[in-house]
């Protein structure tokens, strides 16, 4: 007859135990009671802007699907690099999420000589939100009505028109360096630290034009403070079909996008990441976000992780290009 008999309630503690120890039991344990607490999406940009109104209606539905609270949290700074790298640094257990845009996720890699994170290295793709065209606007006051004019002024008064951006390196600021190549044509570059400084001056004339994101443009597009001349695409706008695109205004070679998405830190759990890209997913699709998407010009997209991976690569390299090509970089 045994000494010792063990108890279920001990085997049941020992078998937990070892399996504790198994490769990956650990991590599919947390992705089975995912969502823990409050988690936080973080936007790398001052409030207002495209990439935080993005930010806000995901936010608010993935938080109503998880049943957490979702904080929103606006860290600003270096053209999107320092919340960027906040999410990088954060536990790898998707409680904290990071939407961010073409700047930080493409751009930023080629234009800054070092940086204290790699985004194909340390983030890891949730899902993509959607895609955005630029518009270009001029202020109310200027004597422009189109494209053509506006190079025309260019063209004889060299040096005399500001543009501004939400910072040196963004997509806006790309986007008019493009523009200023491609039309042959000398105007000065103003940095803001942020959207919202920037069209504030547009409206103010302190800067007579500037690329913005569709979205948090067309509030001052309908109120009349802003004139829009022209869409970034090769393709005209649903939310503003009267407006030309760049391209059939005498620039055909220009076509520019930026896109909204969702990353966590790197080695998130697989189980975790599908979650959020299947609840993500879903929201883009429901009813109201899509009306919502729609009247600011935002295109949605449903991308598996894998996926929103592969174009990520893609862009990192085009980008790469676009940087080498104006000798653009910031130290």
């Amino acid at each position: 007859m045994p000494l010792f008999r063990p108890s279920v309630s001990l085997l049941q503690s020992v078998l937990a135990t070892c399996l504790c120890l198994l490769p990956g039991f650990a991590a599919a344990q947390a992705a089975a009671d995912f969502p823990q607490r409050p988690m936080r999406m973080v936007v790398p940009y001052p409030p207002g802007g495209s990439t935080d109104i993005v930010g806000r209606i995901v936010a608010a539905r993935l938080g109503e699907s998880l049943g957490q609270q979702m904080i929103v949290e606006n860290r600003a700074g270096a053209g999107g690099n320092v919340g960027t790298d906040v999410v990088a640094k954060a536990p790898a257990d998707g409680h904290t999420l990071l939407m961010s845009s073409v700047t930080t996720l493409a751009i930023g890699a080629s234009l800054y000589s070092k940086l204290p994170y790699d985004v194909s290295r340390d983030l890891e793709p949730v899902a993509l939100v959607g895609s955005v065209p630029f518009v270009l606007l001029v202020n109310a006051a200027l004597p422009v009505k189109s494209v053509r004019d506006l190079t025309a002024l260019a063209r004889e008064k060299p040096g005399s028109l500001n543009f501004g951006s939400a910072g040196t390196g963004t997509s806006a600021h790309f986007a008019s360096e493009l523009f200023k190549s491609l039309a042959a044509i000398d105007i000065v570059h103003v940095p803001y630290k942020g959207n919202a400084p920037a069209i504030a001056d547009l409206i103010g004339g302190q800067i007579q034009m500037m690329f913005d994101f569709l979205p948090s443009a067309m509030p001052h597009i309908r109120s009349g403070k802003v004139r829009a001349l022209a869409i970034s695409p090769v393709k005209r706008s649903a939310a503003l079909p009267e407006v030309p695109t760049i391209a059939e205004s005498g620039v055909p070679a220009y076509d520019m996008l930026s896109y909204f998405g969702v990353l966590a830190p790197a080695k998130t759990p697989a189980r975790v990441v599908a979650r959020l890209n299947a609840e993500i997913n879903r929201i883009s699709q429901l009813p109201e976000v899509r009306e919502s998407y729609a009247r600011q010009g935002i295109d949605p997209a449903q991308e598996t992780p894998d996926r929103f991976r592969a174009y990520l690569q893609t862009e990192i390299g085009k980008w790469a290009r676009v940087v080498k090509e104006t000798g653009a970089r910031v130290d």
